[in-house]
């Protein structure tokens, strides 16, 4: 870490077109990938890592907003497809044709509102078609009155039908029959829009779970995410296999060492109470950085090749690590907060019961990224 930052994400593009990698070798002939970077990348940041992805190959994208589809044209995609999957308002229509974005649609309302701005602007506006086969979030019924819907959609002028979608609830599971009925409907709705002559490009039910577990279910596309960014999507005991690398790493440096006698309480409210003379490092993050607070008297971080556990309360900016049981230790020295191996990002999720998105997404934007190889 330069001495110019206090903390840094470090993001390893190495890694990264590694993993794009091991991805490819698991699609069938034909199928498309498809980059997922919502989240800003979740969390590794859409400007640093596209020229890696699109000198790996990569021609198609999505993202969640459009604002995130603009980044990604200002980092240089001008040509590539960008899917929006997360739903937009009506009045963000006019940025998704500025943009020349695919937003996902799943009502005809929408679709019609879309229309009319394509019409006014000379020009025909892609869009990807959303089913809703039993994740119940966003999309057309996978039903009669569905597929009539997406009919309408697909007969109006300034509309061109990029692609149809849906999502997996539960692909991360091995052995969960819902994924397989889901995977039922969403077939019954192609072949009722083709009965009634829409042909649809691009059928994609793929994310990242049912890559790596159900190679089966491959159609035209699939959109990788969290194995692009080695991120587990799948149930721990199946992730060593993988052969996937976790991309982004997290560092800072000791602020200052000093020496707390026993029986003294570190930090805020006292939670921790020393039991012998302790030497404790003061570490430059907290919880503004996204280093969560309920990693107080949890967390452990690397100092000097050594794990050290984090004691007292993570506090905003700063927290606390008991470093006596290694040797000399001063100001300066390097902190892993995450690193990819004995402090992972899987690790993390796992102390705090959570997600590993969350924890990539929770680094906050005033932790810069790095980017190297």
């Amino acid at each position: 870490m330069g001495t110019k930052h206090r903390t840094v994400a470090v993001v390893h593009l190495d890694a990264l077109a590694a993993n794009v990698e091991n991805v490819k070798k698991r699609l069938g002939p034909g199928v498309v990938l498809t980059a997922v970077l919502k989240g800003d990348a979740y969390g590794h940041g859409i400007a640093g890592v596209y020229p890696t992805l699109r000198d790996c190959g990569v021609e198609s994208y999505a993202v969640a907003y459009w604002q995130e589809g603009a980044a990604l044209r200002a980092a240089g995609a001008r040509t590539e497809s960008v899917h929006l999957l997360a739903p937009i308002r009506d009045e963000e229509l006019p940025r998704v044709l500025e943009h020349r974005l695919e937003p996902s649609i799943f009502c005809l309302e929408q679709a019609r509102a879309l229309d009319a701005l394509a019409a006014e602007a000379g020009v025909t506006a892609p869009v990807q078609i959303k089913v809703d086969t039993g994740m119940h979030r966003i999309g057309f019924p996978a039903d009669e009155a569905g597929v009539a819907d997406i009919c309408r959609v697909a007969a109006l002028e300034h509309i061109r039908v990029a692609g149809l979608f849906t999502h997996f609830a539960r692909a991360d599971e091995l052995d969960c029959p819902l994924t397989e009925t889901q995977m039922a409907r969403f077939k019954a709705v192609k072949e009722a829009l083709a009965a009634a002559g829409v042909e649809v490009p691009a059928a994609h039910v793929s994310n990242s779970p049912s890559i790596l577990l159900r190679p089966q279910v491959q159609m035209d596309a699939v959109r990788a995410g969290d194995a692009l960014f080695g991120l587990c999507p799948v149930e721990e005991s199946l992730w060593p296999e993988q052969g996937l690398r976790e991309v982004l790493t997290w560092e800072s440096y000791v602020a200052m060492v000093k020496t707390v006698p026993a029986g003294e309480s570190v930090g805020y409210g006292g939670t921790f109470v020393t039991e012998r003379d302790t030497v404790v490092a003061t570490v430059p993050v907290g919880f503004a950085d996204g280093y969560s607070r309920r990693l107080s008297n949890r967390g452990r971080v690397m100092i000097r090749g050594r794990e050290a556990p984090v004691v007292g309360r993570v506090c905003m900016d700063q927290f606390m690590a008991d470093v006596t049981d290694i040797p000399g230790v001063e100001r300066g020295d390097r902190v892993e907060l995450l690193n990819g191996k004995e402090l992972s990002i899987l690790r993390m999720a796992d102390a705090l019961d959570a997600n590993v998105d969350e924890i990539v997404c929770g680094i906050s934007a005033r932790v810069p990224r790095v980017y190297a190889r």
